[in-house]
């Protein structure tokens, strides 16, 4: 019987299974494809996942650097540098890879090609998983195994109606943009909707754009129409295209819960681990590994183990329930054009404004000596409940 059974090697299933692995725990990761493998992100990776990637000791060196955002709407830009540290873009066929092999460097099994096909329960908790080729027995499961998250519908737990679901669509350009230093978002595409170019430092961008599925499915004809706009210069046409449109869902602002069964936690997308007011999955992901590994390590050391798991739920709300919360807010008002349209002509005239907001719901790092503006997102956040 192994301690740990990881179901899916993407930034969270590798995270904590690095972190476990590190505290001398057997694990075990069952990942259905092979490396190297397709993921639809936008390969943006913010100081806060720079820092959980550090925490793995990921070697970083060689990566295309961004030293903040561009934000583009209503005929304006406005340019915000990281206040702290900086950021990273990395295609996730890259990416995922390389966080499944560190893993594996740290003492975890990696078994690819290994779809898990259901769940082994005895007397209410899960025991292991069922896979084509047999049983795999453990302590504990951890789900990563995305958006879709199987193993969790297998055991009942269904996205809720009340959380936000997005969809996002994303196509790789060879375009001389490709060096550019920030992370672009236009902020006008749509009510609740976005498009984003991030250069990869490789000679293309990664390009796509994200909205709410149940309001906006058409995310074809959203990213055609918006990219007949852009200038010609940045080659972002079919021909300069390195691959079709690819889309995928965004489970956000805890969609999915509890995040703790009976012997089985969840972690990145299959808990819906995704800020709804920026659509940033990868950081959250990675730190909700690495703190699933931290609790079970407790876990595993204390004299009541249960109650030492139970309390993981509380762990990732404490981090992150209250910037969610304030995101789901402002993806309900940003639903209303006549909202989108104002934030967006008023807030990119006002640069402190708009690095309040985004310090507000978690998409901007604070800075190291804290101003009254930070000072005041990180009192507001503390009275936002953690829901």
């Amino acid at each position: 019987m192994r301690d740990v059974i990881v179901v899916g090697a993407g930034p969270a299933g590798s995270s904590a299974a690095c972190h476990l692995a590190r505290a001398g725990l057997d694990v075990l990761v069952l990942e259905k494809t092979s490396f190297p493998r397709e993921k639809i992100c936008g390969d943006g990776l913010t100081p806060r996942a720079v820092d959980e990637l550090r925490a793995l000791d990921i070697d970083l060196s060689g990566w295309f650097r961004t030293e903040g955002v561009r934000l583009i709407g209503a005929g304006r830009t406005l340019e915000l540098p990281w206040p702290s540290g900086h950021g990273l873009t990395r295609t996730r066929s890259g990416l995922d890879e390389l966080l499944a092999r560190q893993a594996v460097a740290a003492g975890a099994t990696l078994l690819e090609n290994t779809k898990v096909t259901a769940p082994v329960s005895t007397r209410g908790r899960v025991t292991g998983v069922r896979t084509a080729t047999g049983t795999h027995a453990a302590r504990l499961v951890i789900a990563a195994d995305g958006a879709s998250s199987r193993l969790s519908v297998a055991l009942g737990l269904h996205p809720r109606r009340d959380r936000p679901i997005g969809i996002a669509g994303r196509r790789y350009y060879r375009s001389p943009r490709h060096d550019d230093a920030h992370l672009e978002i236009w902020l006008d595409l749509a009510p609740a909707g976005y498009g984003w170019i991030f250069g990869v430092g490789d000679g293309t961008c990664n390009v796509g754009v994200a909205l709410l599925r149940t309001q906006h499915p058409d995310y074809h004809r959203l990213l055609s129409r918006w990219l007949e706009r852009v200038p010609s210069a940045w080659g972002l046409t079919d021909g300069n295209a390195t691959g079709p449109l690819r889309g995928a869902a965004l489970p956000m602002g805890f969609s999915r819960r509890p995040h703790y069964l009976p012997g089985l936690l969840l972690a990145g997308d299959s808990g819906g681990m995704v800020n709804p007011f920026s659509g940033e999955g990868i950081a959250y992901s990675l730190e909700a590994g690495r703190i699933a590994a931290e609790v079970i390590t407790t876990a595993f050391h204390a004299p009541f183990p249960e109650h030492a798991l139970q309390s993981y739920p509380s762990a990732v709300r404490r981090a992150n329930g209250r910037p969610f919360t304030l995101g789901r807010a402002f993806t309900r008002a940003m639903d209303d054009p006549r909202v989108m349209r104002l934030a967006t002509r008023h807030g990119l005239t006002r640069p402190a404004l708009m690095r309040f907001a985004l310090t507000l719901a978690g998409g901007m790092p604070p800075a190291p000596v804290p101003t009254a503006a930070d000072r005041l997102a990180a009192a507001l956040t503390r009275l936002t409940p953690a829901s």
